[in-house]
């Protein structure tokens, strides 16, 4: 009997992948491991530095650097354009200082251990960068992106993403040893970006709502995936063609789709993708650790990953500082940006192979210690929160602590409560931002344990609203358990907030109709809901489909306007 062996691409790749996946990451979920680790465990088991099952981890990870692209884009449809205007102050202040003082410092380390400037300056530009994916999926898995570390974490993320086109500029400049005007490099590739972005928003704005139409009126959801896929791909490849990062272009289109009506379909159509190339891309990264250097240089690796790992960690600490940011979510800020990022692999390289700038065993060495701490980063995030614990105190929940400048487009909770918590649980996990304020300062103090945004004050008066940006505010979301102040917060609230909209708890059918002559722009009567999505479901058991239940249900709400949902 003969086999005919089918040469397909990649395949010993993709079954390994799925192997490390199905076996190797489960184990770390069980030991309440982040999947992270898991993923780049299984990298470094079976990569060419240890079992050799996969030996071509150039293409892969070429390959793998999708997961990125299709993370920035999850992130944009997240966001907005009116949402990112108000991260400014962080993208351009604390994002630019973060980059160039840690550049500077791991530069003079490098350069004052035997390396040429060119290479003391290419090693500190890559290394002052973090690791986009680890982070952000980091802050996703945990709840915390619309925190106040989670959206200065992100600013500075995406300021390192644009600072990736002008090290790929100098590392050709100082690669083409002064044939070439770095002046001249840098105003082309300014004007490739410039032309590339205005290209993509004017694109987005005028037809892409249009295409996604055509393609949801086929009724056929391979063709909206299609679509979904062919805008992300292509994008992206326009900004790679211009120079700039790929993943700040899926980044853009997911900016262009999130004001539209398809912002959820697309989602959904997007996160098998996005989870799938996310881990393969992170067992990329461990299939470049070669632990044999490791082995043979063990104090000065470790040295040297403790070493960039407590630099960073204390610039990012001490620049937040100087921003404003309040010292729990600054450290843990700091550590989880302290690592190495993926973007050392590509222009280490370069600069080790194509232009020689950097001598091949320290190009490995600089690579082996950004891998390992990019390991690491899970638990840095971890020790992040245990460090800012330690910070918490009576000043720090006094709702004057809040930045007037970085609140816009959020929710105002009054009331933090059983509602008032679960309300805002929803609105972490989908990364809106929102403030919630209570007059229990036993129970802020308990609550900011994990949620640092809810603070002490009373939501009746207006000095207190004020503070907490009201006057950009999507809502004002009102769950007190005393009707009384409930009705007291929400006559101040529309005297000072006219065009406010404002959603109250209401404790029965009496309580409602007060509110509404009030001025509420609506309101929840928390028993009255409870029953009728108990009668949903029971509809729903007699045979009733979930469009009949939903109609039959939405019927007895409007019988009475002050049951409205």
């Amino acid at each position: 009997m003969s086999f005919t062996t089918v040469h397909v691409p990649y395949l010993i790749e993709v079954v390994a992948f799925l192997l490390g996946v199905v076996i190797i990451v489960p184990v770390f979920k069980k030991l309440s491991l982040s999947p992270i680790l898991g993923f780049l465990a299984a990298g470094a088991t079976i990569g060419p530095y240890s079992l050799g099952i996969i030996k071509d981890s150039e293409g892969v990870q070429h390959f793998a650097e999708l997961g990125v692209i299709f993370l920035l884009f999850s992130i944009g449809l997240e966001l907005s354009f009116s949402r990112l205007k108000a991260y400014a102050k962080y993208i351009f202040g604390l994002g630019s200082a973060q980059v160039v003082v840690c550049s500077i410092a791991i530069a003079a380390v490098a350069y004052l251990w035997g390396n040429g400037p060119q290479a003391a300056i290419i090693i500190g530009l890559c290394l002052s960068l973090s690791s986009t994916a680890m982070v952000i999926q980091l802050l996703g898995e945990r709840g915390e992106l619309a925190s106040k570390h989670g959206r200065s974490s992100f600013s500075v993320l995406l300021l390192q993403d644009l600072a990736v086109v002008p090290i790929l500029i100098l590392v050709s400049v100082f690669g083409k040893d002064g044939q070439s005007s770095i002046v001249n490099d840098i105003f082309f590739a300014f004007a490739n970006a410039t032309i590339a972005i205005g290209l993509i928003v004017l694109l987005g704005r005028f037809g892409l709502r249009k295409f996604f139409q055509i393609a949801a009126r086929t009724n056929c959801i391979d063709v909206f995936t299609a679509m979904t896929l062919l805008t992300i791909l292509a994008i992206s490849m326009i900004t790679g063609i211009a120079g700039l990062s790929m993943a700040l272009g899926a980044f853009l289109a997911g900016l262009l789709l999130a004001e539209t009506e398809f912002r959820h379909q697309i989602e959904g159509e997007i996160a098998p993708f996005k989870g799938l190339f996310l881990g393969l891309f992170f067992m990329s990264v461990g299939m470049n650790i070669d632990f044999s250097v490791a082995f043979d240089r063990g104090f000065w690796v470790v040295a040297a990953v403790i070493g960039l790992i407590s630099m960073k960690a204390t610039i990012t600490f001490l620049c937040a500082l100087c921003f404003g940011i309040r010292p729990a979510d600054a450290i843990r800020t700091a550590l989880i940006l302290a690592e190495g990022g993926e973007f050392a692999f590509v222009v280490i390289g370069q600069a080790t192979l194509s232009y020689q700038i950097i001598d091949a065993d320290v190009g490995q060495f600089m690579i082996l210690v950004a891998g390992l701490s990019m390991m690491l980063t899970p638990l840095l995030a971890v020790l992040g929160h245990a460090l800012a614990s330690r910070f918490k105190d009576d000043d720090a929940v006094d709702i004057s602590a809040v930045d007037d400048e970085e609140i816009h487009d959020h929710i105002v909770i009054a009331g933090y409560g059983r509602v008032g918590r679960a309300v805002a649980e929803v609105l972490k996990n989908q990364a809106i931002p929102y403030v919630a304020i209570d007059s229990d300062a036993d129970l802020v103090r308990d609550q900011r344990v994990g949620d640092s945004a809810i603070y002490v004050g009373d939501a009746a008066r207006p000095e207190v609203l004020k503070l907490t940006g009201i006057e950009r505010a999507s809502a004002l979301l009102i769950t007190m358990n005393s009707a009384h102040d409930a009705l007291r917060t929400l006559d101040v609230a529309r005297q000072h907030w006219p065009d406010l909209t404002i959603i109250v708890r209401a404790h029965d059918n009496s309580h409602a109709e007060t509110l509404l002559a009030t001025g509420a722009t609506q309101v929840v009567q928390e028993t009255l809901e409870a029953s009728l999505q108990l009668s949903n479901y029971v509809l729903r058991a007699t045979g009733f489909s979930r469009d009949e239940a939903n109609d039959c249900i939405d019927t007895i709400r409007n019988v009475d306007p002050a049951k409205t949902f």
